[in-house]
């Protein structure tokens, strides 16, 4: 059984591999890993990823910002990647973002558990973000505004 301060220092070593360099595949981290003394697998490298909030856009993983770790709803590194923010009817909002990117802002979204977001789907480089009603679509399209300036 891994140790709570063994997962840790792992953690922390994902977190520092991430901000010295490019990691593009999961197979890329788990070499690094292994080089400095961790015993990992795949499946464990994911679930950290996941558990950590590392999110894949442009081709890469990245750690999310120091702020995201500590509260929920700050999007700073993604704000780079996102578009434009169109309503689609009364309750869906088309988010456009750069090709590779819209599954990570599609969880950062979800993660951030807006409550005027019923949910979302995302695919390369559009999300669909349901809302309730207009009323919902409209604080939406504001938060959209403040955090990704779109």
């Amino acid at each position: 059984m891994l140790n709570d301060h063994h997962l840790q220092e792992r953690r922390e070593a994902i977190l520092a591999l991430l901000g010295n360099g490019v990691v593009r595949r999961q197979s890329e981290l788990t070499q690094l890993l292994r080089k400095r003394g961790f015993a990992v697998t795949q499946s464990s490298i994911s679930r950290d990823l996941r558990d950590l909030g590392v999110l894949k856009a442009s081709g890469r993983y990245l750690a999310p910002p120091a702020e995201t770790a500590h509260a929920q709803g700050s999007f700073g590194a993604l704000a780079q990647f996102v578009r434009s923010a169109r309503p689609a009817g009364a309750a869906l909002t088309v988010l456009r973002t750069t090709t590779g990117a819209a599954q990570s802002v599609a969880v950062a979204l979800d993660k951030a558990a807006w409550p005027e977001v019923v949910g979302t789907i995302s695919g390369d480089d559009t999300i669909f973000i349901a809302t309730p009603d207009g009323r919902a679509q409209q604080r939406l399209l504001a938060r959209l505004r403040d955090h990704f300036g779109v």
